[in-house]
This record gives C-alpha cells, structure tokens and sequence, in this order.
C-alpha cells in the first residue's frame, strides 16, 4: 500500500530562520534512494496558512503529516497568517482536525519546538505522534527527521524509524537525542498496541530533566559499561532481568545507554538508575563528573533507597 507523506512547512515572518528546505530535501533524498521507495509518495507545502492545512488534508489524504517550523509550547504550533506573519494553532484546534482523518492518518511527527504539548492532544486520536519534549537546534531537527523517514523508506515501522532518528542525532555529535518523543494513542484493547511508553513516569519526569538523562546516558558511554561485552552484567547488578530487554543486543554503545537510561526512567525505577549512578562513580573515580552524579543522586534521593 502506498503511503503519502504531506510535509507542512512554516516559518513566517519576524520568527527565526530555519533550513526547512534542506530538511525537506533530505526528507525526499533519503525516499528516492530507499529499498522501498514505490511505496511513498511526499507532497509539500509551503507557507502554510490554518486554511491551507485543511485543504491540502483533503486534497492529497495523507497518512503521516510531517510539521515543519516554530513551536511555542502550550500557545501552539507557528504557522502563517494572510500577511506572512505569525498565527498560532493551538493543540486542541490541531487535535480537532486530526480527528476527523483518524481512519487515514496513521503518523503524524511534529518538527517544531516545544511541540509535545500538541503531540499530547493529537495522540488522543492518531497512533503515532511525534514531538520536541524543548527547543530543538536545526541541525538537530534535520537529523532526526532524515534518519526517521530513512528508516521507513527501508521498510522499517513506525518505533523503530523512531528511534533510529533519534540515534541520527547522536551520531551527528549533537546532545539532543531525548528531545524526540513518541506519544502512542490510548489503550483501546487494539492488538498493535505500542510498546514505546507514551509518557515517563509523572515523579521521575519532575526530578529528572533531559539535561540529567543526557547526562547518564554520556557517562555510562565513557565508562564502557554499554560495551556489548559488558551489558548483561550491567543489567543483572542494577536488578533488572537482561532477555526481557529487547533492545540489549542495539548494535552501538550510544543506541544501548540511551535506551536503557530511557527505559529505566519511563518506568520510574529509581533503584536500577541509583545503581547506575554508584556503578558510574567506582569506574569514572569522580573528578570531573563526580558533581554531576551527586546531583543526579539528590534528585532521584538515592541515599533513602534500599539496595
């Protein structure tokens, strides 16, 4: 079955510059190169106004909607309005629209930052939702949206072209790679239920920030314990069982730690990631991240936990 990707592209007047060109035609690139190229079509729009966005769903009916642009958090999404300028969409009004094409829209990915917001009132409707949990730099934003569809142009689904884009930004060298997330829609007793948490768990999401996760993940790369060799006995010491964990086997270092620091922290395990942290400290002796650690360990209050 073919697919159509409709890309929404906005960067109006008066807001930031953004290379939504390039990551428009290294979305379409990575699609003609790709095993399974017959089976997508991209469309693109330009300057997009709220009015253009409800034709071009009627007239090209989609099944992934890529925005591309600014995003203000809960004020909404930037797009354009009749003079060029800034107008807001909120996610509820966003939500609205996406509702009536939830039978045809199977993926929408929200390149904008500070997009989780819509993300959240979107996937009440449609299956996948992507968005930016901060700011995304545009270096960041490209990489990821180029891995993304990379990924399903290869004939990858949705969660693992997911969190391949997220690894295009690691290998980049760019420290944004938890900026990305995958919300899923409701329970709703369907068989292809997600396995990707839609949301961290509520206590931990409020200690730990992207910046603390980004943090373990870089020191449990230096410290070798995400070496393939090392891993399942990373696992067994921090309590967690090895072959429940589908990803142990993730070809890189990188993909492994930031998995299993996403993993731990969706679950809200604070014991396996104080672990973690106590680990981190035996191998890396302190020094220069020995402050970064204990700032970790206060906020998770590894001290009052067991084990």
């Amino acid at each position: 079955m073919v697919q159509t990707i409709l890309i929404l592209a906005a960067n109006p007047q008066g807001t930031k510059p953004l290379r939504l060109d390039e990551e428009a035609r290294e979305i379409d690139a990575g699609l003609q190169r790709a095993k399974q190229r017959d089976q997508f079509v991209l469309e693109q729009k330009w300057a997009v106004r709220p009015r253009d966005i409800q034709r071009a769903m009627l007239d090209i009916n989609p099944q992934i909607v890529h925005f591309s642009g600014h995003g203000t958090g809960d004020e909404g999404l930037v797009f354009e309005d009749e003079t060029g300028g800034a107008k807001l969409v909120d996610g509820e009004a966003l939500a609205g629209l996406f509702e009536l094409f939830a039978d045809q829209i199977e993926c929408v990915v929200l390149n904008g930052c500070y997009s989780e917001v819509q993300a959240n009132a979107i996937t009440q409707h449609i299956n996948y939702v992507i968005g930016m949990s901060k700011a995304i730099g545009d270096r960041a934003a490209i990489e990821f949206a180029v891995g993304f569809y990379d990924a399903l142009g290869a004939g990858k689904p949705i969660e693992f072209a997911y969190k391949f884009g997220c690894a295009a930004i690691r290998l980049a060298g760019i420290p944004e790679q938890l900026t990305p997330t995958l919300k899923k829609k409701p329970f709703n007793g369907s068989k292809d239920q997600l396995l990707v948490p839609n949301e961290p768990a509520s206590e931990l999401d409020q200690e730990l920030n992207d910046s603390d996760r980004e943090v373990l993940t870089e020191l449990l790369i230096r410290s070798g314990r995400a070496e393939y060799s090392a891993r399942k006995a990373l696992c067994i010491k921090i309590g967690i069982e090895p072959n429940k964990l589908g990803f142990l086997r993730q070809s890189t270092d990188a993909d492994f730690a930031l998995e299993l620091i996403s993993y731990l922290h969706s679950i809200g395990n604070k014991q396996a990631l104080c672990k973690i942290c106590s680990e981190l400290e035996v191998v890396l002796k302190g020094g220069k991240y020995s402050a970064d650690l204990d700032n970790i360990k206060s906020k998770i209050n590894c001290q009052n936990l067991r084990g």
